[in-house]
């Protein structure tokens, strides 16, 4: 590895992102996964760009998806970020373990997650081994003020679901 890599890698280790929630429906099915690579990209036109890594089932249903739901994590949702991080959709099924109901385009929305916004999605960029959704807001709830959000830096315990 370079010293360029290194200390990339050594500076983004330190960087705390909230962490996402993305799920989608589509070709008749649904699930979701844990995003760390996330963020609102312009302000006028409102935009965010949603990055899914390449390798999970929750990408493969995106890719054919009119929608994706971003839920911000609340401090307190540990389970939710060893589910939807921990597990993949490709062996059990994350949505059976928690309350969820249709949102835009049949993408589920989490109950325990009262701060979310639909997004359509209007481009996917390759981005290395993950992939960028740009997404226009069309839909959403800011139902917590001042809500706390899950940390990155606590969830880097969690081993991926899905191979790395």
């Amino acid at each position: 590895m370079s010293a360029g890599h290194e200390a990339f890698e050594s500076l983004v280790g330190e960087l705390d992102y909230p962490m996402f929630i993305v799920t989608a429906a589509g070709r008749g099915d649904r699930d979701g996964c844990l995003v760390a690579f996330a963020t609102q990209c312009s302000i006028h036109p409102p935009r965010f760009l949603a990055c899914i890594s390449n390798k999970n089932r929750t990408y493969r249903i995106a890719e054919d998806a009119d929608t994706l739901v971003v839920h911000v994590v609340p401090a307190d949702a540990d389970d939710l970020v060893e589910i939807f991080g921990g597990e993949t959709g490709d062996e059990v099924d994350k949505l059976a373990q928690v309350a969820w109901r249709e949102g835009p385009d049949g993408a589920p929305v989490l109950e325990r997650c009262p701060n979310w916004f639909a997004g359509s999605v209007l481009e996917r960029v390759k981005l290395g081994d993950h992939v960028g959704f740009l997404l226009e807001p069309v839909a959403g709830e800011h139902g917590v003020d001042g809500l706390q959000a899950f940390p990155f830096a606590r969830a880097k315990h969690v081993r991926a679901g899905h191979e790395p």
